[in-house]
Parts: structure tokens; C-alpha cells; sequence
């Protein structure tokens, strides 16, 4: 039995946008969705009532390398798993880990069965794997599992990137012989290649060959320049299996999100709204807005004029911008709640255009307001 049931409910006429409704274990997901990033089980400054009750949030993404470190996943199994340790009832995909492990760089050796590498806390030695990464997942009780692979470095040339997928596939396939299908977790492959569309065709046609519930795109967002990752994306959209979620992995902006949609893109996840709330950079339909900027001292109006999110309902950009500057802890998560609702704002809007016919519309018109008045 598949713990993973997805329906397309619309398509989009002259593009690959589609409406769809994903049902894991936990609960039912409306797609498009953007999924808040809750790295060591917990979105920074949010309560999963914010998230549920304020933001609307249908699932969250946690993180197989950070909670394997600290506390440890026999830490939270023993807790109950992941959901009971941090009060969340909906759906949880975890990534395996391959990213974080990437961005060590010199602290890790790869090796034919995974990957060496010293502990960012402390230095202390570790080894995963597709069989450590799929058991750690199952301890953590997501519901869904993600594929451990290697997020191909940007720039690489090809024999580099053809190096790196073909390696990643084999992972793939030991991954879901560590996790047959069942009915509790779903497991995701993911397509990578770097920026080559033979590469990524081919780990494409291998994704689709190994039964994995959903696919997913890695290896973007990378340092590429936008335009290689959006033909990337052209080039696989004709090709995804229409009757599996399509998930790209750690994009991006409000942009990036409505480009990867109108290619067939279901799922997306990225720190962009959190981090850059903490910074003191929110996100409206007319690009960004830096909160600590001098010309918000008097300013009386909200961050954006028709957000129903708590922070526009209740606070100026003045308020906003004194508790940036006073460094009190209030700014970081009135700022947060505000980004993740405009993501998930923009997420709502994209599916109600999709379903009345209009997407091709609503894409270009936001497009051009949000890109020109960011440049």
C-alpha cells in the first residue's frame, strides 16, 4: 500500500502548472505548495500554531544531518518521533542530509558507500550513507523520505557532473531498497546532472525507473546564474511523470516559485523567507522591503497594503523598524510570520488561477510588477 495518493485537479492551458492535492499519513497538502524550512525541528521563531493557524502551513521540512548531530535521532525516536517531539500533527519531509554533507567541503571524503566528514559542532567523525540515511529517516518518522545523494557543485564540467549523478543514482537505488514502499513513509528520488540536459534526462529516466512516490530536482540553486537553472527546468518539464509530485529542492524566490510552477514544479522549500526576515528584508508583490531603511522611521503603513497576515494587521513599518534596530527578539518573528504568509499567500493564488483558467495571466502580470519594481 502507497502512503502517498496525488490527484492533479487542474492544468493550466499553455503551460505545465498544475493544481493538484497530495495525501501522506499525516494529512492532505494543496499544490503548488512552498514548504517552511524547520532545519533542527523547529522554524525559527515560530510555534506550530503560527504555522497552522496564522500562516496555514500543510507541511514543514526538517533535517536528516542537523538532528542526526543534535539531539540524535534515537533522541527523538524514543520521544515518539518527530511529530509528537515537536508538536507538529501535519506532514514532515526530511531531507537526508547529501546537501549539508555537500556544503562541508573539506571536512568530507567521499566514498564508494557515502560519506566521511567532521561534525560542524565539534568536529567529531561521522559516515552517512543511503543505509544511514534511510534508517535515520525512519527513526524520525517523516512523511517523506529523500533519496541521500551529492548535490553536483556549480561550475562542473561534464564528466565531473556525469560522475557525481551516476554515483547518485546508484544511492538512489540502494535507498529504496532500504526503504521499500509501505504505508507509512513516501520516498523521493532526486534528478541531478548539474546544468546538462543529457545528464539530467538521463537521471531523470533512472528517478522514474526505481518506484520512488515523488521526484525531485536537485543540484540548483547552486550559485547557477537563474537562466541555466530555468533551462534546466524547460528541459525536464516535458518528461516528468505526470501521475508523481514534482518537487524542486531549496528554491527560491517569489519568482523563481511562479517560473518553477508554470514548468510542472508541485513542491518547493527554501530558507530565503525566514533568513531574510531575520535580516530585516521582507517580501511584498513589489520586491523587497529592507525594514531598517531610514525612510520607515515615521512610515504608518504596513509592509504591504493588502497582506492579511498578523504583522500587516496590527504594525507600521515604523514599529517594524524600531524593533529591527533595537535588536529586540519581537522584530525577527513578526517579521516571519509576515514573509512565510506572503509565500504561502502567493502559493493560494497560484492555485485559484490555475483553477479558474487564468494562470498564464496571473503569471506574467505578477512577474512583470514584482521584477520591474525590484530592479
Amino acid at each position: 500500500m502507497s502512503p502517498l495518493h496525488f490527484d492533479v485537479l487542474a492544468s493550466a492551458a499553455g503551460s505545465y502548472a498544475r493544481r493538484g492535492r497530495l495525501q501522506l499519513a499525516h494529512g492532505m497538502i494543496e499544490t503548488p505548495v512552498f514548504m517552511p524550512v524547520g532545519t533542527q525541528a523547529t522554524v525559527k521563531s515560530m510555534t506550530p500554531a503560527d504555522l497552522m493557524d496564522e500562516i496555514g502551513a500543510d507541511i514543514i521540512l526538517a533535517n536528516t544531518y542537523h538532528l542526526m548531530l543534535r539531539p540524535g535521532a534515537d533522541c527523538v525516536e524514543t520521544m515518539g518521533g518527530l511529530h509528537r517531539f515537536m508538536a507538529w500533527n501535519r506532514p514532515i519531509l526530511t531531507d537526508s542530509g547529501g546537501f549539508q554533507v555537500w556544503s562541508l567541503g573539506a571536512l568530507r571524503k567521499i566514498e564508494p558507500d557515502g560519506v566521511r566528514f567532521r561534525s560542524h559542532i565539534d568536529g567529531s567523525s561521522w559516515f552517512l550513507g543511503p543505509k544511514e540515511s534511510m534508517r535515520i529517516q525512519r527513526q524520525l518518522g517523516s512523511d517523506i523520505v529523500m533519496a541521500f545523494d551529492e548535490c553536483t557543485p556549480w561550475p562542473a564540467t561534464h564528466t565531473q557532473a556525469e560522475d557525481s549523478m551516476l554515483m547518485s543514482m546508484r544511492w538512489a537505488a540502494d535507498c529504496r531498497n532500504y526503504l521499500p514502499v509501505n504505508k507509512h513513509q513516501a520516498l523521493f528520488g532526486i534528478v541531478q546532472g548539474g546544468m546538462y540536459g543529457d545528464l539530467r534526462r538521463q537521471s531523470l529516466d533512472a528517478v522514474q525507473s526505481m518506484g520512488f512516490e515523488g521526484i525531485a530536482i536537485g543540484g540548483l540553486s547552486v550559485g547557477e546564474p537563474k537562466a541555466e537553472m530555468l533551462t534546466v527546468l524547460d528541459n525536464l518539464a516535458p518528461h516528468l511523470a505526470k501521475d508523481k509530485p514534482h518537487y524542486v529542492m531549496g528554491v527560491g524566490t517569489p519568482d523563481d516559485l511562479i517560473e518553477g510552477i508554470d514548468r510542472g514544479i508541485d513542491m518547493f522549500d527554501c530558507v530565503m523567507p525566514t533568513r531574510n526576515a531575520r535580516n530585516g528584508s521582507l517580501f511584498t508583490d513589489d520586491g523587497k522591503l529592507n525594514i531598517k531603511n531610514a525612510c520607515h522611521k515615521l512610515d504608518e503603513r504596513p509592509i504591504m497594503a493588502d497582506c492579511a497576515c498578523y504583522t500587516c494587521r496590527h504594525f507600521s513599518r515604523a514599529y517594524l523598524r524600531h524593533l529591527f534596530v533595537a535588536k529586540e527578539i519581537l522584530s525577527a518573528r513578526l517579521n516571519t510570520l509576515h514573509n512565510l504568509y506572503y509565500y504561502a499567500s502567493l502559493m493560494r493564488r497560484a492555485r485559484q488561477a490555475i483553477e479558474d483558467g487564468r494562470w498564464c495571466s496571473f503569471r506574467d502580470s505578477f512577474l512583470e510588477r514584482y521584477l520591474s519594481l525590484s530592479r
